[in-house]
Formats: structure tokens, sequence, C-alpha cells
């Protein structure tokens, strides 16, 4: 007797386990068809990383980015994005409404954090639901800094100078 209660109680929690192990199948063809393209040598590139060296020479070329800083508010009070049109939106507030409404759609959006992690999971996820314009700066503010000093603030960009 013991032994039958315990292979129904088994049963039970292994059919119970199964519905909550489930997942969003729709998600996950909709994530499929996002990755698709990511591979090889241009997986970088598919999911649309901006390196610190491509933002500098973007923005020297007048491309006209709207950059978008997702740190928290404690973050960026410190300091954060001084370019034009530049938006301070934590990755709290991001996939509210009104914050998604001031995305353009018309001009390039790069999305900016400390080290890029927030910034990727950001980036990817507007790019899910259809702002297919945004980018993310690879590695950050942490990448930026170390990279951009007054070498590069005053000397022409890789691209004009060819």
């Amino acid at each position: 007797m013991k032994h039958l209660l315990v292979c129904t109680l088994f049963g039970f929690c292994v059919s119970v386990s199964s519905v909550t192990w489930s997942y969003d199948a729709e998600m996950a063809r909709s994530y499929a068809r996002l990755f698709s393209d990511v591979s090889g040598a241009d997986a970088g590139k598919a999911l649309h990383f901006l390196s610190p060296e491509a933002f500098i020479d973007g923005l020297k070329q007048g491309k006209g980015y709207v950059a978008i800083d997702v740190r928290t508010p404690a973050e960026s009070q410190l300091f954060t994005l001084s370019m034009p049109d530049s938006l301070v939106i934590s990755t709290s507030q991001i996939f509210t409404p009104q914050k998604l409404e001031l995305l353009p759609a018309d001009k390039p959006v790069v999305i900016i954090c400390k080290s890029g992690a927030r910034a990727t999971a950001v980036g990817t996820s507007l790019r899910h639901i259809g702002f297919d314009n945004v980018y993310i700066l690879k590695g950050g503010f942490q990448a930026l800094a170390s990279y951009y000093g007054p070498k590069q603030a005053y000397s022409a960009s890789a691209s004009s100078a060819k």
C-alpha cells in the first residue's frame, strides 16, 4: 500500500512538473527567426553590435545616432551621454508605452550601458518587437572609455581619411 501511494504521488508530481516545464512555442519560433542570421564571423553584425570605433566614426560622419543610456538612475546621475538627441531611459522603464514612443523609427538608435550586458538584452528585445534600427554599443561605456581619448577626439574618422 505504501509503495502504491509513493508511485501515485511520484506520477502526480511528474505530470504536474511537465505542465509547469512547458514553454511558449510561438515565442521560441519568433526568437528563432530573430537569430536565424546569427552565425560565423558575421554574428556580431547580425546581432547589430557596434564597436566603439564604428560608433565614433559614425558620429564624426554625422550619422545622427540617437543614443540611449539604459543604466539605472543612480548610475547615470554621475555621468551620461552629452551628444544631441541622447536619452537616459533605464532598463526597467524602456518598455513602457510612454518610453517606447520616444524611440525614433527613422534614425539609428544605439543602446549603451556600463559593460554591454544590459544593452544587449534591451537592444535584442527592442529588435524583437520591431525596432530594426537598434544597435548595441559593444562593451558599453567601459569599452568606449578605453577606446576614446584625445587622439580619437581630434583625429579625422577612419573612413574619411581614405
